[in-house]
């Protein structure tokens, strides 16, 4: 009988009988003299960082696992050179972006509140020492968001305001019941006389601004929204207007 193999015999496979260089071996072994040589540079760059029986134990156990998560490339045996040069370059890419914002953290921040006031402007943005910013808004007003029992208010900022004015409905979202209100304050607004109904607040927030024992008046009229007056911005250090900008110093 013939010794050919038959039509339904697998082919005979061309690396069979011979060991290909290890590749994985070599990039391995590299791969830790590169980590070498990186960990004596910072130590001498770094004297001390290692001093601590805890540095050490940390750097111990950090090799440890970069050796579990890299033992796989020792049963490389073909590294296509080309999409290895790309993922290399694609994580140093993602690891040099990361450096970069760790490094301007402080910036990216401060850009990211700037965006961050464009895009919600009755939002306060908390800057150094506790300074807000109030972006104005499209209507030429400033508005700012703040909060008390829990429940959030948009304010609209009104420094020819005495008082500080809620809306029935801001009032009913923290919880006053308006049935028992005494509405004996008249008002002199825009639309005629209105009345307006005394009450304490036990705290109002804005921002990181918070006072407690804040003293208000709920409009008996329903209003769009409520004011922010000089009750509570005559509490601050001092307040200014820069462009569209509004500073409140605390």
């Amino acid at each position: 009988m013939s010794e050919e193999p038959g039509p339904w015999e697998p082919p005979p496979d061309p690396g069979r009988g011979r060991r290909g260089f290890p590749f994985g071996v070599l990039l391995w072994f590299l791969l830790a003299l590169a980590l070498g040589v990186a960990i004596w540079f910072l130590a001498d760059y770094f004297p001390g960082g290692l001093s601590s029986d805890g540095d050490r134990i940390d750097l111990v156990r950090l090799l440890t696992i970069l050796a579990l998560i890299s033992s796989g490339l020792v049963a490389t045996r073909r590294i296509r050179l080309g999409e290895a040069m790309r993922n290399i370059a694609i994580w140093t890419g993602a690891a040099a972006l990361l450096i970069l914002i760790y490094t301007y953290q402080a910036e990216i921040g401060a850009i990211g509140r700037r965006v961050a006031g464009e895009l919600f402007p009755s939002d306060p943005v908390v800057g150094q020492d506790g300074v807000l910013t109030l972006t104005q808004g499209p209507n030429g007003h400033f508005y700012a968001t703040g909060s008390s029992n829990g429940a959030r208010i948009r304010f609209m900022v009104d420094t020819g305001a005495s008082d500080i004015v809620l809306s029935p409905a801001d009032a009913r979202r923290i919880g006053i019941d308006l049935a028992s209100l005494r509405y004996t304050r008249l008002y002199q607004t825009a639309n005629g006389q209105g009345r307006g109904a005394p009450y304490v607040l036990d705290s109002l927030t804005i921002g990181p601004i918070q006072v407690n024992d804040v003293r208000v008046s709920v409009n008996e009229a329903e209003m769009s929204a409520s004011l922010l007056g000089m009750s509570f911005l005559g509490r601050l250090k001092s307040f200014e207007f820069r462009g569209r900008k509004l500073i409140l110093h605390q």
